[in-house]
């Protein structure tokens, strides 16, 4: 029988010694690697366009619904551009939005409102607006980027069925909403699976989860459903792509900033 002293002794011991047991096993974890597992794995796609179904709720619980057309174009060694133009309801209808997406420079974005007949240029201080009145935010409308954040390994967690990945991204840009942002990476494919977003205060703000993915080309995965709630306000925006193509012949030509007031 151990004498109660040496067993004291030795659960001090363990206590004392997990935690930096954890921490060695966190250290030894490259969070940047995972970062560009993820990029690598979503390479070389091209071109795609979709028909989406934007979905508000309020607090109440009362929705709207806005149907989106949304056509996008890889670029190689930077990021990439993206036309989003509003089919429905009226009151949207021909809203058309622009954005090219860098890896190191400040995103480029612009919006097209019918109502004013003119284009407007989205200001690096205006990122962490809510996009087109949704839980979204324009920052969040740009292509994901590894050089665009600082990465901090945290552990493993299962989300939607999956062992994931956990990591903290710090934004690197400038004039970001988000002070961080703690990010669930499967471990199977490299998807993202959810996504929580924390505000200057570094409180929670909003909660993005990726539902119901396809597989496409049997290379590229595809999250049918996109559902970003905010905890602050409880208000939600769901994202449902209905339909969606690869290999269309879209060119540079076709994300030009005189192609927003006439995008239908």
């Amino acid at each position: 029988m151990i004498p109660t002293h040496k067993l004291l002794a030795i659960c001090v011991l363990f206590i004392l010694s997990t935690p930096n047991a954890v921490a060695q096993e966190n250290a030894s974890v490259d969070a940047l690697e995972i970062a560009q597992e993820r990029k690598r794995r979503d390479m070389g796609w091209k071109t795609t366009e979709a028909k989406v179904t934007m979905i508000l709720k309020n607090s109440q619980g009362q929705e709207a619904q806005r149907e989106l057309d949304v056509k996008s174009l890889e670029v190689a060694d930077d990021g990439d551009k993206a036309m989003t133009v509003f089919d429905s309801p009226r009151d949207v209808k021909g809203t058309a939005f622009l954005s090219f997406s860098h890896a190191l420079e400040p995103d480029e974005q612009w919006i097209y409102l019918p109502a004013l007949k003119r284009v407007k240029r989205i200001s690096s201080r205006n990122k962490s607006g809510p996009f087109v009145g949704s839980e979204f935010a324009f920052e969040d409308m740009t292509s994901y980027e590894v050089e665009k954040f600082s990465y901090e390994y945290l552990g493993e967690e299962e989300v939607n069925g999956e062992v994931c990945f956990v990591l903290r991204q710090t934004p690197n840009y400038e004039y970001s909403g988000y002070t961080s942002q703690k990010v669930w990476i499967d471990k199977s494919h490299y998807r993202v699976q959810k996504i929580e977003f924390y505000d200057k205060k570094d409180a929670l703000l909003k909660v993005l989860v990726l539902k119901e993915y396809q597989l496409y080309k049997d290379k590229f995965w595809r999250p049918m459903r996109s559902e970003m709630r905010n905890v602050q306000t409880r208000k939600s925006t769901f994202l449902i792509t209905e339909d969606i193509n690869f290999d269309t012949e879209l060119s540079e030509s076709d994300f030009d900033q005189n192609r927003l007031k006439r995008a239908r």
